[in-house]
């Protein structure tokens, strides 16, 4: 599989940084973590209603976002927006976020009361070589992984900040069309 090692995680800008110059690193987030930093492209332009920044880092392959929220230099929360109009702030930071998605590629799901190990036994039957990838991945980052109810807590933590200042705002020609909380 892959050799490069990546040292331990510290910033969201020094591990986007690193993510975008390891391929290694970004072909084991694109898969199995469904974080593909070559996906930048929102479905529509957000806005946010506390006026902070959306920087779009990267996509998954259902046609979701992750951003960045805020300037660079400050607390930059991870928000998700998906293609059908729904949003959650997943993570406190790109580096809680990269963790969770790593740990858990299937953190939606979670999200949703789904048992982790249901998940991760469809993963495997699914994906024969998806225990290693993940393995390969953690590796890299140089994470220990949360615990399945540390990572609902941390997600359940983060989703609940979501309303009313993170939940996203698309505008069309004929109006506003405010996000549903994911």
């Amino acid at each position: 599989m892959f050799s490069a090692k990546v040292r331990a995680m510290d910033g969201t800008d020094d591990l986007l940084r690193r993510i975008e110059a390891t391929p290694e690193l970004a072909d084991l987030l694109t898969w199995p973590g469904d974080f593909d930093v070559a996906r930048r492209d929102p479905v529509e332009e957000l806005i946010l209603p506390n006026q902070l920044a959306l920087t779009p880092i990267a996509g998954d392959g259902s046609g979701g976002t992750y951003f960045l929220c805020g300037a660079p230099g400050t607390a930059r929360p991870v928000l998700y927006a998906d293609s059908e109009g729904q949003a959650t702030l997943m993570a406190a930071d790109l580096v809680e976020a990269v963790t969770l998605i790593a740990a858990y590629p299937y953190w939606r799901d979670l999200l949703h009361g789904h048992s982790a190990e249901e998940l991760e036994e469809e993963m495997c039957d699914d994906h024969p070589d998806y225990s290693a990838a993940r393995g390969e991945l953690i590796g890299l980052l140089g994470v220990t992984p949360p615990t399945v109810e540390e990572a609902v807590t941390r997600l359940r933590a983060s989703a609940s900040r979501t309303v009313p200042d993170f939940l996203p705002i698309a505008r069309h020609d004929e109006g506003e069309c405010v996000y549903e909380l994911l």
